[in-house]
This record gives structure tokens, sequence and C-alpha cells, in this order.
């Protein structure tokens, strides 16, 4: 089998049933790579043995960090905050040979390629308002009203920066630079934890939750970087969508409570060669 660009995220190894999820992801052939868009444990130890044990299994593995693996538990050992828990698990993945966001960006070569891809950085600044607000703090407070509150706001710290907000406009800053010199003679595929689109966002049963899914500082950018598709996770519900005619794809595994009601777990996700017709 030629191999392909697969894509999975959300793996919580934290679950025993996950875990054994886990250990079935192998490739299809030597030349496959796999992205893997986030949240694959809170534990730094977990997040590091994960990643060795595809990276021993794929060609390549890219990732792009979660919420989850930036939060800082009490009982973890690795008890650094913000950007050096970031850089920490970027130093982490460079010893494993995994790519990260801070790595120059890969092209695939294979089936559907040669295609940039870009795994990013890019957090959340509340701008995903809650219905009926206009402002982080109107949001925010109809978040706690309700009792729709991200376990972000106690475990995930954003030293140095005074707010997580602050922190993903330094990161929107820095990663519009970087894709901006992408060679344009590649499309891309754009790989962040969090959706690029508020779109994807609309059919959450708490809609509340949505100003920890994103930015609208982001909204252009499968337009402008040329992507030929978008990869993310976050929300837990696997699906393909088009937005401007760019595929983007929701590639979690999320909770065993979750990926049971869907039956045997679909992952990983085929991202090219494109799985689907181009609407374009």
């Amino acid at each position: 089998m030629a191999g392909r660009l697969l894509a999975v995220s959300d793996l919580h190894v934290g679950y025993a049933e996950n875990r054994a999820v886990v250990d079935g992801l192998r490739p299809g052939s030597d030349e496959d790579w796999l992205i893997v868009a986030g949240d694959v444990a809170e534990r730094f130890a977990d997040v590091r043995a994960t990643l060795a044990l595809l990276r021993d299994r794929f060609a390549t593995v890219v990732w792009a960090p979660g919420n989850h693996e930036l939060w800082t538990l009490p009982n973890d050992p690795v008890a650094l905050r913000g950007e050096a828990r970031y850089r920490e698990l970027v130093a982490m993945c460079r010893e494993l040979g995994v790519l990260t966001p801070e790595d120059d960006y890969p092209v695939w070569t294979g089936s559907g390629g040669p295609v940039t891809v870009a795994p990013l950085f890019v957090l959340y600044d509340y701008s995903f308002h809650a219905p009926g607000t206009t402002t982080k703090a109107e949001s925010l407070r109809r978040a706690y009203d309700v009792g729709v509150v991200c376990t972000d706001e106690m475990l995930l710290h954003p030293d140095p920066y005074p707010s997580r907000d602050a922190w993903c406009a330094a990161r929107l800053r820095s990663t519009e630079r970087r894709l901006a010199a992408v060679d344009p003679a590649y499309p891309t595929v754009l790989v962040n934890h969090f959706s690029l689109v508020r779109e994807p966002t609309l059919v959450l049963r708490h809609p509340e939750f949505a100003q920890w899914c994103g930015t609208v500082g982001t909204a252009d950018w499968h337009r402008r970087f040329r992507a030929t598709a978008v990869v993310y996770g976050h929300l837990h519900i696997p699906r393909t969508t088009w937005h401007d005619g760019v595929r983007f794809e929701e590639v979690s595994l999320g909770y065993p409570r979750e990926w049971r009601r869907r039956g045997a777990p679909a992952v990983p996700r085929v991202v090219l060669p494109a799985p689907v017709p181009d609407p374009r």
C-alpha cells in the first residue's frame, strides 16, 4: 500500500480503553505519516510514552499541542507552567524525533502531495463568544452562570503572559509570520488542536463552551495559506466539513463514553490522499 498522511487527536491515554486503541494504531505501510493534533494526555510522562510508541511505528510523526498537554496537574512530577511547559514538550519531542510547531514544516511528497504540513500552536482568546454576548467578560459570566466552564481555567496557566488570550495573541503573530514565509508553490495541510473557523462549534450541545475552542484571528487562514485540508480536534466530534471549499477534518478519538456510542473508534483518519471528492 502506498504511503498515506493520517491524523488523530484527543487520545486521552489516561483511560485504559484509549490506551488499548492507541496500542492498535499501526501504519498500513512503511511510508505512512501520522499527525497527532493534541490532547495526547495530561501528564508529561504519558505524553512522552505515547509519542515514543507512535514514532517507533510511523515514518514521521507530527505533533501539535492541545490544551490538556499544557495543564499543570498537582501530582505531575513535571510542574512547569505555561510557556515553559510548552518548551519542555517541544524539547521532549525533538529527543524522540517528533516534529512540532517550532520545527521546519515538513513537505509530504506521497500521494496527494507535495504539500507543506504545518503543525500550529494557536490557542483561544474567548472571541467565540457565548450566544447573546459581545465581550469576553460577558461570555465568561454566561458560562459560569450555566455551569459550563473549561478546566483550563484552573489548570492551563499562561505564564509568563498575563492571560491565555494574551498568549494566544503572541502565538497568532508568530505563527502568521511563519505561514506567510511558506513556499507558495505548495498547498498546505494546516494542523491545529482548535478549529481555525468557528462553524464546527455551532453543533456543540453547550454553545457556551465555544469560547475555549479557537479564535476569530484564524478565520481566513485556510484561504490565505492555501490549505488543501485543515486537521483539528478538541471538539470530540469526528467528521468532515467544508468551509470555503476547503476540507476540515476533526480527527479526535475522545473519551471512551463518547466513542463507544459511535461503535468502534474510526481512527486514524486519512488526510491524504483525499478520501472524498473536492467540491471545488
